[in-house]
């Protein structure tokens, strides 16, 4: 079905996950994933992290990030709910893969060559949930993020 002209604007924004500690998750995103915090919003109990790919070949100013924050697609948002990160008694998030709390499956990122981005994973002591050399999809990888959220790793052009 064609979009309608009340659909015509819309976008898919922005995906959130919940992590337990926001210093190892962005440094997960950022340094291993490579993507760009855009903005961090402080409020009493909670803290909110976006972040995207820069693919504007030039260094976004913090204006720009926030201005663009809604007006792009592909924002992963990072809640942290203050706390969780030192208490002894947090059992963590719910990866949506297993019970209680199965839904939820993953995020995807698409890299040029899955086998040398999985070699930088290796490297980077990245804990992986299925490498390219497992199981019948031999073109895939599925990484694990600091709270366990799965993160697939596919090529740019992937034939069904």
């Amino acid at each position: 079905m064609p979009r309608t002209a009340e659909t015509a604007s819309f976008k898919f924004n922005h995906t959130m996950l919940r992590v337990k500690d926001p210093k190892v998750s962005l440094a997960f995103y950022q340094d291993i994933i490579g993507m760009e915090l855009l903005s961090e919003k402080k409020f009493a109990d909670f803290t909110l992290y976006f972040l995207a790919f820069n693919h504007d070949g030039r260094e976004l100013t913090p204006e720009e990030k926030e201005a663009t924050r809604f007006a792009r697609e592909g924002i992963l948002e990072l809640t942290h709910n203050h706390g969780t990160e030192s208490d002894p008694n947090f059992q963590g998030y719910a990866s949506g893969n297993s019970d209680p709390g199965r839904g939820f499956g993953h995020i995807a990122i698409t890299v040029d060559d899955v086998e040398v981005a999985c070699e930088r994973f290796e490297k980077l002591g990245v804990q992986f949930k299925k490498r390219p050399s497992d199981g019948k999809m031999r073109h895939i990888a599925f990484i694990l993020d600091p709270d366990g959220y799965w993160i697939e790793v596919v090529p740019n052009v992937l034939k069904l």
